[in-house]
């Protein structure tokens, strides 16, 4: 009597699925190290009573102009204050107010994106011809024109026609890039189910396309806090931005800077590389999220 054989048994393993932000920091370290340096920047920021040695706005006579050292890590100002300390609480201005009007600007456009590129026609076109009248004026000179327009407007120690004068140069930006996702999108067969089932424009628009374009928004939003942090430092520079005593890295390069660069280079050298490093840094997170989250880069 014959014996069957047994058919011998095939297993597969399934590799097992890495942790997206492991994932993100072995195939992009550039980005993972500036995304390091930013949480350090924003616990600085956000615990900068623990951080900093000194207290930002007091004045020590006895002091003036120290060069770095123990006491001092980078040295003090014309007014006896202390650099690193200074430098600290300048994160949090930087960070509020590149978040924020990075978060308003890239919100406003791509709800503006997302709608003209849904509706299209006259709709479409009027809508683009007035973020062309706004890509035409230099992001400077259109900043210093809101802020002259606006004024000063205080709140918890933040100027909000500052973050509304930096949001407003991002919305026709962001407005492109957000309808040229959006336009193809719209001819999707689910956005047709939806129109032929009779949703409301609205619904469609959030619901259905909006969650679609996630993509680009999260790209736009991460680049432009790094164009915000230094829009936000040429302002405070000029004198239209933050004004003395808050710390603010674009203040400390303006006034008694300028005067005692040549006597006390650490008040110019250790402001402009926070802002240099805060800039650098969201670039190169930005640019590595944009091809981490692309499909085409990653073939």
């Amino acid at each position: 009597m014959a014996i069957a054989e047994e058919t011998p048994k095939i297993t597969y393993t399934v590799p097992k699925k890495r942790h997206p932000v492991l994932q993100f920091a072995i195939t992009q370290p550039l980005g993972a190290a500036g995304l390091v340096f930013i949480i350090v920047l924003f616990i600085a920021g956000i615990f900068a009573e623990y951080v900093a040695p000194y207290d930002p706005l007091e004045i020590d006579y006895g002091a003036m102009l120290a060069p770095p050292s123990w006491d001092h890590w980078m040295g003090t100002d014309a007014f006896g204050r202390d650099v690193f300390s200074r430098i600290i609480y300048g994160a949090r201005t930087a960070l509020a107010v590149g978040f924020l009007s990075s978060l308003l600007g890239s919100g406003i456009g791509a709800v503006i994106g997302v709608v003209s590129a849904y509706f299209g026609g006259r709709i479409d076109m009027v809508i683009q011809r007035f973020m062309d009248i706004l890509l035409s004026f230099p992001i400077i000179v259109l900043a210093l024109a809101v802020v002259a327009v606006l004024g000063k407007w205080p709140v918890a120690g933040l100027d909000i026609n500052i973050i509304i004068a930096i949001a407003i140069p991002m919305i026709p930006k962001v407005s492109r890039v957000v309808r040229s996702a959006a336009l193809a999108i719209r001819e999707m067969p689910y956005v047709d189910a939806a129109r032929a089932a009779g949703y409301s424009h609205a619904r469609i628009i959030f619901r259905h396309i909006a969650p679609n374009v996630v993509a680009p928004f999260l790209i736009m939003f991460t680049a432009f806090i790094a164009q915000a942090i230094l829009l936000e430092a040429s302002l405070s520079f000029l004198g239209l931005g933050v004004t003395e005593p808050t710390p603010a890295w674009g203040l400390m390069l303006s006034g008694a800077s300028q005067e005692f660069y040549q006597e006390a280079p650490w008040m110019i050298i250790f402001p402009g590389l926070a802002i240099s490093l805060a800039v650098f840094a969201f670039n190169l997170f930005g640019d590595s999220l944009r091809d981490w989250l692309d499909p085409k880069i990653k073939l």
